[in-house]
């Protein structure tokens, strides 16, 4: 299949897309080569890339200290198993994950995708419980319009009416949950905000493992901004009635929001800690699982002594390699003024969608923009709408929103946002 119209063909009647069909009509644009912050088609255009492949691309694609790193990886060693085994890369990813994170986070489990990483949190949080004699908590308290992934742990973690897994309800473990904040970020909470929280914790605590957050930013589940203080409060209530406290950072990691990780926005730390997407700068999956000293020598001093998990290709040396290089790279650049920088121009450049009818609300925070519509967006029209303007984006459900490359320069960054207000305009009302 050396033709382009061959292999496309072939990818369209046989090969599943996330969250699709086989043969759908939807539009599926084929990449040839990807560099900078530009993705470049089969048919030779060119599209700005507005969604960081799904926000872990950071420095763009083909960045040349990254490609270095992964040759120089691939010339020793592509892989070797993590049982029984080690190698140089995890153990100096694991230090500087343990030195960038909050300082209780001591213990490093590698995974391969965020959903696992998830699922590792979990069965960590059970598996510490039941060490502490209290195999009774077992479930797990989260708010409303949270996604945390697609594996079955993860899953029992999202909206059950408005994400994407209601399907699949009658065999998920059954979680509490409660409404998510309405406190906007960067504003207090009036009155008691996390009421509903705490009256969950109060009666159910003997049976909770932890509380599941993505700290401030919720992403796939609605990408809502919720104000400092709520977190906070969550962390005090988790200390109040001894549940553990897992922070799912997997979208927020490394810089998105402002902080180094979102929730130094609210100055708290998490028990147990999911990392994923940017940390290999969006050159290979990877992602961790970060936890305390309490929580790791409990569980290895317990029953049966160990912690009960172990993917085949947990700590891949190119993809340890490849996160070591995206840190340094995201370490050793201005990226807080980058990301102020970005953050200007999506507030200047999306502010005109405010006042066009079909749309509710427009919000900003660090390398995040987001316009919320009124009705769903027709993908079948929107999709080739943008890629017509140049630049890919890629919207679901009612939201058109922008996580852009950290590199991206003002004018591509122009470009984008304008595309925004130009296709948003175009949409029924």
């Amino acid at each position: 299949m050396t033709e382009n119209s061959d292999w496309i063909d072939y990818d369209k009647h046989h090969v599943w897309h996330p969250y699709s069909a086989i043969g759908a009509d939807l539009p599926v644009y084929p990449v040839v080569s990807a560099n900078g912050v530009r993705l470049k088609l089969a048919d030779g255009r060119e599209l700005i890339d507005g969604m960081s492949s799904w926000w872990c691309a950071i420095h763009g694609y083909n960045h040349p200290e990254m490609t270095r790193a992964i040759q120089h990886q691939l010339e020793t060693m592509a892989h070797v198993m993590f049982g029984g085994l080690t190698h140089q890369p995890a153990a100096e990813l694991a230090k500087k994950l343990i030195e960038i994170t909050p300082a209780p986070l001591q213990s490093v489990f590698f995974a391969d995708s965020g959903s696992v990483a998830v699922e590792v949190a979990m069965k960590m949080a059970i598996q510490y419980w039941h060490d502490k004699h209290q195999p009774d908590k077992q479930r797990f308290l989260t708010i409303r319009k949270g996604y945390h992934g697609d594996t079955f742990g993860a899953m029992s973690l999202c909206d059950p009416d408005t994400g994407m897994h209601h399907l699949f309800s009658g065999i998920l473990q059954q979680q509490l949950f409660v409404e998510a904040p309405s406190c906007y970020f960067g504003h207090p909470c009036k009155g008691d905000g996390a009421k509903a929280l705490r009256k969950k914790l109060k009666k159910h605590h003997q049976h909770i493992a932890a509380v599941v957050l993505e700290p401030i930013v919720q992403g796939t589940g609605g990408m809502r901004f919720y104000s400092a203080e709520y977190l906070k409060e969550v962390r005090r209530l988790c200390d109040q009635y001894g549940v553990l406290l897992i922070l799912d950072e997997i979208a927020t990691g490394f810089g998105r929001t402002g902080k180094l990780f979102a929730c130094e926005h609210a100055d708290v730390t998490a028990d147990i800690m999911c990392v994923g997407k940017s940390l290999t700068g969006g050159t290979m999956s990877l992602a961790a699982t970060l936890t305390t000293e309490e929580i790791s020598n409990t569980i290895s001093q317990g029953n049966p002594g160990l912690f009960m998990h172990g993917p085949t290709f947990m700590a891949n040396p190119l993809a340890c390699s490849a996160a070591l290089a995206s840190l340094q790279l995201l370490l050793n650049s201005p990226w807080q003024e980058r990301i102020k920088t970005i953050e200007k121009s999506l507030q200047q450049g999306l502010a005109p969608c405010r006042e066009l009818p079909q749309v509710e609300e427009v919000r900003v925070l660090g390398a995040i923009g987001v316009v919320e519509m009124k009705k769903p967006v027709d993908m079948r029209q929107i999709q080739p709408d943008f890629v017509d303007a140049g630049v890919w984006v890629r919207p679901f459900g009612k939201l058109v929103y922008l996580m852009p490359p950290f590199i991206i320069g003002e004018e591509d960054l122009n470009t984008l946002t304008s595309a925004v207000v130009r296709v948003v305009e175009k949409c029924p009302i």
